[in-house]
């Protein structure tokens, strides 16, 4: 297995047992250099597994995967040398103080004092944690320690970050305020595996979506790609008239599949979905037929986490 000039990680087979459980069953993906990717799963997927064998903190059971060219077990040491990583759980002392924190890091990748400084304040003020740089980390509340977590991957400037489920328990703001930041990182170029089980975060975010359950990949696209299995979008025209549904129904059977909705209602699916409003405007306008409103329904990657699994996400992995 070789990894071409524009792919960051490729995996084939991974594999990780405990005892009798597979957590990860012969993934197979491929991420390309400067793209984000989403690994989306409920709790217990296989998500955070995998990432800890792509991070050399976990050797697989089985099968190999490369990061920026390098194999995850044979040349660990490289890898870590060109990837940062925040997990859901990053022990730090919670004595120390965020300015700390960082210049140690930047110690530990063998910058020297003044350089580790530099890139230390450079990043306080990237994720807006001056003002309390010189706080102690268990003052912190969970967005800023998230932000901080996010900082101290960064400290070496590496080409692939790995980020672990990164806004869970985040209120919707620190989320918002840390899904800009992954978007400027990655405008910057560096790549971004980020695994979620949050449906709206994949969404947002990733260029392409991997969606895993019980150790498999059973979903692989883009948001838009994943979002058509399900089908084509549904329109829900409200007629001011309920005597009009049935000739509003005959006249826009052209446009796609229809079916009654209550007394005033008509649905209509089509591929074009937004492009198709006109179209069904004109169509009702021209069949004497007067419209309330209409509204266009898309296929969540809800809808699609339930297509391919056959359940649904659990409750408790919606976001606030």
């Amino acid at each position: 297995m070789s990894a071409s000039r524009q792919d960051a990680i490729v995996v084939e087979g991974l594999a990780r047992a405990y005892g009798g459980l597979r957590a990860v069953d012969g993934v197979d993906l491929t991420v390309a250099e400067g793209e984000i990717y989403g690994f989306l799963g409920p709790n217990g997927a296989g998500k955070s597994t995998t990432v800890r064998i792509l991070t050399t903190l976990l050797r697989p059971t089985a099968g190999r995967a490369l990061v920026a060219g390098h194999d995850v077990e044979r040349e660990a040491a490289a890898v870590r040398r060109v990837i940062g990583v925040a997990l859901q759980e990053a022990a730090l002392d919670p004595l120390m103080t965020g300015r700390e924190l960082l210049q140690l890091q930047g110690a530990l990748h063998g910058l020297r004092r003044g350089a580790a400084r530099e890139r230390g304040e450079a990043l306080l003020d990237r994720v807006a944690l001056q003002d309390a740089a010189d706080r102690r980390l268990g003052t912190y509340s969970g967005g800023m320690r998230r932000r901080l977590d996010l900082a101290m991957a960064l400290v070496h400037e590496p080409r692939v970050l790995f980020l672990d489920e990164p806004t869970t328990g985040l209120d919707p703001s620190s989320r918002a305020t840390l899904w800009d930041e992954v978007r400027r990182l990655n405008d910057d170029g560096t790549t971004v595996f980020l695994t979620t089980q949050y449906l709206e975060e994949a969404e947002q975010l990733a260029d392409r979506v991997g969606i895993i359950d019980q150790g498999r990949i059973v979903a692989e696209g883009t948001p838009d790609e994943l979002k058509a299995r399900v089908g084509d979008p549904v329109l829900h025209v409200d007629l001011i008239d309920p005597a009009d549904a049935e000739r509003a129904a005959g006249a826009l059977a052209a446009h796609g599949a229809i079916r009654r909705r209550g007394d005033c209602g008509v649905l209509v699916q089509s591929a074009l979905g937004a492009r198709a409003i006109a179209p069904i405007v004109r169509t009702l306008d021209e069949a004497g037929v007067e419209v309330d409103a209409v509204e266009l329904e898309t296929p969540t990657l809800d809808d699609v986490f339930l297509a391919v699994t056959g359940h649904a996400a659990t409750a408790e992995d919606a976001p606030a």
